[in-house]
């Protein structure tokens, strides 16, 4: 991981911000109870509460991730990083420290359903901007990406070791637009020797899915209502 490039950066961010506890696949939704009544039932009107929201499959969010076409000229698809590390640890952050390493770079949210994409920007100036989407149940939805979030606000200052590199964090609640059901936002300022970095990170769940854009705070106020409508219509 070079970690003094931009590209680190992100990387980091994603990983820090937005890992959460395991959620295993055998996880069974509310949709599936409703889905295993008869058909008699239903004819006869047995069936009288709505049929919950059923979680979308990551073949399906990859569909509904933006693409450089959504984004328009200038954006160039970076490749899908495949390496992990468990050399990472979180000190001076309780509620983090709590949730393990992991927390810091474990590579995505430990939902059963995800897809995710990143991009560099040649505009102005190289910038990047990542997108990753999530489904499970709307209860566990809003759950688990509470927790992370009320997990970073508790902790405005704290320090990340990559292997013997330590990384100054700071975190600051920030207004979230009001779009969705539940939203939230924050700016993460990364200071790694002496170079300092600010990065935006912005979630909307809205049902059973969870659209998370995080990077350059412009490019991410300019791509999230877009992001969002994409990820709630079907191809």
């Amino acid at each position: 991981m070079r970690l003094r490039t931009t590209a680190a950066v992100l990387g980091l961010t994603a990983l820090t911000v937005l890992t959460l506890p395991g959620c295993s696949s055998s996880h069974r939704s509310p949709g599936h109870a409703a889905a295993s009544l008869s058909s008699a039932e239903r004819k006869n009107g047995t069936d009288t509460k709505p049929t919950a929201a059923v979680p979308l499959a990551s073949g399906a969010l990859s569909e509904r991730l933006l693409d450089e076409t959504d984004l328009g000229p200038g954006y160039s698809r970076k490749p899908e990083s495949t390496s992990d590390r468990d050399d990472v640890t979180v000190t001076g952050c309780p509620a983090l420290e709590k949730l393990g390493g992991d927390a810091a770079a474990g590579g995505s949210l430990d939902f059963p359903n995800k897809a995710k994409a990143s991009f560099t920007y040649t505009g102005s100036s190289d910038s990047e901007i990542s997108e990753e989407l999530y489904s499970d149940t709307e209860a566990q939805a809003s759950q688990r990406t509470r927790q992370i979030f009320d997990a970073m606000a508790s902790c405005p200052t704290y320090q990340v070791v990559v292997g013997s590199t330590p990384i100054d964090m700071g975190t600051q609640k920030v207004a979230a637009p009001r779009l969705g059901d539940e939203q939230w936002s924050q700016l993460l300022t990364f200071t790694i020797s002496g170079s300092t970095t600010v990065v935006k990170q912005t979630a909307v769940r809205t049902g059973t899915t969870v659209v998370v854009l995080a990077g350059s705070p412009g490019l991410v106020d300019t791509h999230l209502d877009k992001a969002l409508k994409k990820a709630q219509t079907a191809r």
